[in-house]
């Protein structure tokens, strides 16, 4: 199931499907140049995306303060080398969110490609907000704004994403609409691993 995975991750990826259920598993093929965190795995394995499920039943989504407007996007932090992927889920909801919160389902594994190699990998998790005042305790985030969204408004982030225009920016080292297209694809396995 997890075969396009690096070996030091699957074992873990398999404690996880045991605990939280089996994800969707997606491998994506990736074009254009590299950008931020693709060009950034020799310092992380991958990343979760930590779908924080707020109490009146919405998703958490964020825009930073350096995104294009409306570039809403759903949660992810990296994974250190030598960090576990659960670990990295726990320690990113805290510096990113200020909640705490209770992992109910591993979402989504997503394998990605470039050039027909591994590249990056992206670990979604359902997690429910338990206690906590929402906000960022790391200022080198750069987080504007969080918003509530619904799960039937996933799909229209992922157009979104897709649709940012094709400009380089410092702080991604790379093209937002490469950064779109990959960011676009989370929301998608987001969406349908909650519609299943």
């Amino acid at each position: 199931m997890f075969d396009a995975f690096p070996a030091l991750l699957r074992d873990e990826l398999a404690s996880l499907r045991g605990r939280y259920g089996p994800p969707l598993v997606w491998e994506v093929d990736l074009d254009g140049d590299p950008f931020d965190p693709i060009a950034r795995i020799d310092d992380r394995v991958g990343e979760v995306c930590f779908v924080v499920r707020r109490r009146d039943a919405t998703l958490l989504s964020a825009i930073k303060t350096f995104y294009p407007p409306n570039a809403y996007r759903l949660l992810t932090g990296g994974i250190e080398r030598g960090e576990s992927i659960y670990d990295s889920l726990q320690r990113e909801v805290r510096e990113e969110t200020g909640l705490t919160v209770a992992v109910r389902r591993f979402l989504a594994a997503i394998a990605y490609r470039r050039a027909g190699a591994y590249a990056f990998a992206t670990f979604a998790f359902l997690v429910d907000e338990t206690a906590g005042e929402l906000a960022s305790g790391d200022p080198n985030e750069a987080v504007a704004a969080f918003r509530g969204v619904k799960p039937s408004e996933l799909e229209a982030m992922a157009r979104r994403l897709e649709s940012l225009p094709d400009e380089f920016d410092t702080h991604l080292g790379g093209s937002w609409r490469d950064w779109g297209r990959f960011r676009a694809v989370v929301h998608r396995a987001v969406a349908a691993a909650l519609a299943g």
